[in-house]
């Protein structure tokens, strides 16, 4: 199973200014949906936000994908838009994270988004 991090590679350490997602897999990350509020070491504004949508905070999860100024937080907002049905908005999301517009199922890209590297 995938884990939701960044890529490392043994002994090397990350750039700077490189966030790095915690070590855990896609399954313990939706275990953490049983429970009141993320798991404290996800610091990452756009897996917030994929939290949140999750457990159908959508209004919470768009503040905190915004707060992302990164291509994850736009890559994350284009996904909300799509969930909310505004199409055109999640266009323009697309195009700032450098995605092509996702036209499958949101389980399955919720999924990709939430291991994917930052």
């Amino acid at each position: 199973e995938r884990v939701i991090c960044n890529h490392e590679v043994a002994g090397s350490t990350p750039a700077a200014g490189t966030k790095l997602r915690p070590r855990m897999n896609l399954s313990e990350f939706k275990q953490s949906l049983t429970a009141d509020a993320p798991p404290a070491e996800i610091g990452d504004f756009a897996l917030q936000a994929l939290w949140y949508v999750a457990k159908d905070d959508w209004h919470r999860a768009h503040e905190l994908a915004q707060a992302d100024k990164g291509s994850s937080g736009a890559w994350v907002h284009a996904y909300l838009h799509r969930v909310e049905g505004d199409l055109s908005n999640a266009g323009y999301w697309y195009r700032r994270a450098g995605k092509p517009a996702h036209t499958g199922e949101l389980a399955a890209e919720w999924d990709e988004t939430a291991t994917a590297p930052l």
